[in-house]
């Protein structure tokens, strides 16, 4: 840590009333562009507003199970319901354990506890923050029937290893993608690896329709199943009033659809164009002290970036808590956040158990389900450490990037004068 005090206006947190490196904002998010006026308006004009089979609901499927190298796509209303209707197609039910990641969004798990499954938390890698994969193979029981990987902030779980061992256990593997639009392993789609990839559209995601969700496979079998499902259990070959699983009305809009649509044009430009502003980032935030960008496994040859991470370490600040850290680069204009707070078993919904557990056929014995209290030390490590800033960001200039920088490099030199103020 720098020991100068601050001198100037501009050299003193804009956190204790300095001047700001930023007092411009970084692109929009959603993209409200011409493409997506011109897509809802055509859908408007041409009066077919939601259908199983609407031509551009239609259009979009394909386009996006293509781009990610997958053979069936299935639009739904959101990302959750994409998991659970890949859960319910592949018989996944109650007394089954599926194994998710201790460090994610809530929706991984829960969509396992909506199909009256349990879910199993496992530990994550110590360098790219995804599922581990020796952590999987200790949690393994004659229970288990599934494996969701989160390919976190875009990055790619380890394929390989994951594939191999749910081939090894015969396992279903089902890719938790909401992050990864357009992120590649070894060259190939995230998806299409897995039984089933799923994504979420929601609205802070690389590509949105305010919400919305996909499921893809290439299994022929299984699309019709998940297809069943998202439009109320009807089956293709059967008549409109012909249900013959329990399924819900979970298809997306055509106007939903068209928007995504026109973002998927625009997806591999903004891909390519976050990778470049994160390798800035890699380069200018490695050179201060206390702040380490996530390494980057040779196989993701594609990061989604949904997130930009680095690892804060306080002491380098001086003792500076994580989130006093955040709050002084969000007013220096760098949207920045602490991102998940605690394991996600330590969640209400889990660590009190609100939920069916006659259902899920909880067993009090089962340490796998102590939940609140497993042993996921990387999962703690990053809810301590791990600093986010959110993908739109990265769709700006090399200068907005550098100004980023800039902003760490100041609260750095400053650090002792935040501490003070603490």
């Amino acid at each position: 840590m720098t020991a100068t005090r601050p001198t100037t206006d501009a050299d003193r947190p804009a956190l204790l009333g300095g001047s700001p490196v930023r007092t411009n904002g970084f692109p929009a998010w959603p993209p409200a562009n011409d493409a997506a006026v011109r897509a809802v308006t055509e859908v408007a004009k041409a009066g077919v507003w939601s259908s199983v089979d609407g031509p551009v609901k239609t259009e979009f499927e394909r386009a996006f199970a293509d781009h990610h190298g997958a053979r069936h796509g299935l639009a739904v209303c959101n990302g959750t319901i994409a998991l659970e209707i890949a859960l319910k197609a592949l018989g996944i039910g109650s007394g089954d354990e599926v194994i998710v990641p201790g460090y994610t969004f809530l929706a991984t798990a829960t969509a396992v506890l909506g199909v009256n499954a349990l879910p199993v938390f496992a530990d994550v890698d110590p360098e790219y923050v995804c599922l581990d994969p020796d952590a999987v193979e200790a949690a393994i029981t004659p229970r288990t029937k599934a494996i969701i990987p989160v390919h976190l902030a875009g990055h790619p779980a380890d394929l390989d290893r994951l594939t191999d061992l749910a081939v090894k256990h015969g396992l279903a593997l089902i890719e938790d993608a909401a992050h990864a639009h357009g992120a590649r392993w070894r060259g190939r789609g995230v998806g299409s690896f897995g039984t089933f990839g799923c994504w979420s559209f929601q609205a802070s995601k690389n590509m949105t329709a305010g919400e919305g969700g996909m499921v893809v496979t290439s299994d022929d079998e299984l699309a019709d199943r998940a297809w069943s499902f998202h439009h109320c259990g009807r089956s293709r070959a059967g008549a409109w009033y012909d249900h013959g699983i329990l399924g819900g009305n979970y298809r997306l809009t055509e106007f939903q659809s068209a928007i995504l649509l026109a973002q998927l044009a625009d997806l591999d430009e903004q891909v390519a164009r976050r990778e470049h502003s994160a390798r800035i980032l890699d380069e200018g935030l490695s050179r201060i002290d206390g702040l380490s960008p996530l390494a980057r496994d040779p196989r993701c040859t594609t990061h989604g970036y949904h997130l930009y991470q680095f690892l804060y370490d306080p002491q380098a600040f001086g003792g500076l808590p994580r989130e006093r850290f955040t709050a002084a680069l969000n007013a220096e204009g760098i949207p920045c956040s602490p991102g998940y707070g605690v394991p996600l078993d330590r969640q209400g919904v889990f660590a009190q158990r609100r939920f069916d557990q006659r259902a899920t056929g909880f067993d009090p014995a089962y340490a796998a389900t102590d939940y609140g209290r497993l042993d996921l030390p990387e999962t703690e490590r990053f809810c301590a450490d791990l600093v986010w800033i959110p993908q739109q960001v990265l769709l700006g200039s090399d200068a907005d990037q550098a100004d980023i920088v800039t902003a760490a490099e100041k609260l750095s030199a400053a650090a002792g004068t935040l501490v003070e103020a603490t």
